[in-house]
This record gives structure tokens, sequence and C-alpha cells, in this order.
């Protein structure tokens, strides 16, 4: 008896110094620690895959911390996905500075498979499905949003080459889509080498975009 005694004795003193050892966080701090554990582990096994309590485990706090800062696991799970989505967004607009339109195509794809390269779990939790994609977005809205930012630069350029501007959102869309389901590819395989990759993009959009038709025809026996 008197050895449990000592030792639950040794073990109670051990765990309150551990504790007082424990340097605490402001809440700040705190509420970032949360979002880098969630963005690990939604990267890692998805949004269904993940539950509060691994979330509360993994930064060492009780399940009512992570409902205090975010009101459960779907509101930490939308602010992790805007942070990835506004990251992204900004890096491709941001890339998108004045230059020959090659030029803008080539800043285009390095800046999608730069942030790969640079956030690749924020990538993977953006390309997943998810079950609150309504109040947090989707990797396709998100596609859209670039588009968009593309569709302008493109509506000039056909202007001045006597091409309908009305179907640069088209275009814009076709191109932006092309980088973006390339990089899902090139997210895993990881080959070639990044400045390759986009060199194969931009050839392929450039080389199709100086070929244009004015009016482009079909050729086969479908005419509807």
């Amino acid at each position: 008896m008197m050895g449990d005694v000592a030792i639950d004795g040794s073990s109670s003193s051990s765990d309150k110094a551990r504790r007082g050892r424990r340097v605490r966080m402001t809440g700040a701090e705190r509420r970032q620690q949360l979002l880098d554990v969630g963005r690990t582990l939604f990267a890692e096994k998805g949004f269904e895959g993940t539950s509060v309590e691994e979330i509360a485990a993994k930064a060492g706090v009780s399940k009512p911390v992570v409902y205090e800062h975010f009101g459960g696991k779907e509101g930490l799970y939308a602010v992790v996905v805007d942070r990835e989505m506004r990251q992204l967004l900004d890096g491709v607009t941001g890339a998108l500075t004045a230059g020959h339109p090659r030029e803008l195509l080539e800043q285009a794809a390095f800046a999608l498979l730069d942030y790969i390269e640079s956030y690749t779990d924020g990538f993977r939790i953006l390309v997943r499905d998810s079950p609150v994609a309504q109040s947090t977005g989707t990797f396709a809205s998100l596609i859209s949003d670039i588009a968009t930012q593309v569709e302008d630069i493109l509506g000039l350029e056909f202007k001045a080459r006597g091409f309908d501007p009305k179907l640069a959102p088209l275009y814009a869309q076709a191109l932006v889509g092309m980088v973006a389901l390339t990089g899902q590819w090139w997210l895993d395989v990881r080959r070639p080498k990044k400045a390759e990759v986009a060199a194969h993009l931009v050839n392929l959009a450039w080389h199709g975009l100086d070929g244009l038709e004015s009016k482009p025809r079909l050729v086969g026996h479908r005419r509807s």
C-alpha cells in the first residue's frame, strides 16, 4: 500500500510539474495552433475522416476549446478553406503583371504550381469534396474567380486581334481549367520539374491561341 501511495504521489507531482512548465497561449495563439492542426488533419484525412476529438488531442486541449474558438469542426474547416482560397487567388492574380500575353500565361502557370509546391496541404484540402462547400466555396468556384481575372486580359487581346471579345470568358475558363487540372495531377507525381510543366502548359495554350480561328468550324459529322 505504501508503495502504491508513493508511486501515485510521484506521478501526481510529475503531472503538476509538466503542467507548470506548459506555456500558456494567448487566444490568438491558440486559434492559430488549432488552424495549423486542423489544416494538417484535413489534408491528410479529409473533412469526414477528421474528428473534433482528434483535433483537440493533437493540439493538447479539450474539445470545448475547439468549440469555443470555431463552434465545431465545420467552423474550423471553413476558416482553413477560406484562407487557402485567398492565398491561391492572391498568388495567381498578383502574378499577372503587365507583359507580353505569353509571359502572362507563364506567370499564371507558375503561380499555381508555386502554390501547390509551397502549400501542398492547402491544395489537397481545396481539391477535396466537402459537405460544407456551400459556406466555404469550392475549388471550381475558386478557379472561376481566377478565370475572371484572366478574362479581362484575354478580352483586350481578342479585341486587338479582331476576335469576338464576348468569347473571352469561355477561353479563360478553358485555359485556367487546363492549368488547374494539370496541377492536380502534378500534385502527386511531381514529374517533370515545375519549370518544365509550366513550359509545356504554355506551349499548348500559346500555340493553340496563336493559330486561333476567328470562326472555328467542326470537321466531324456532328453539327449540334
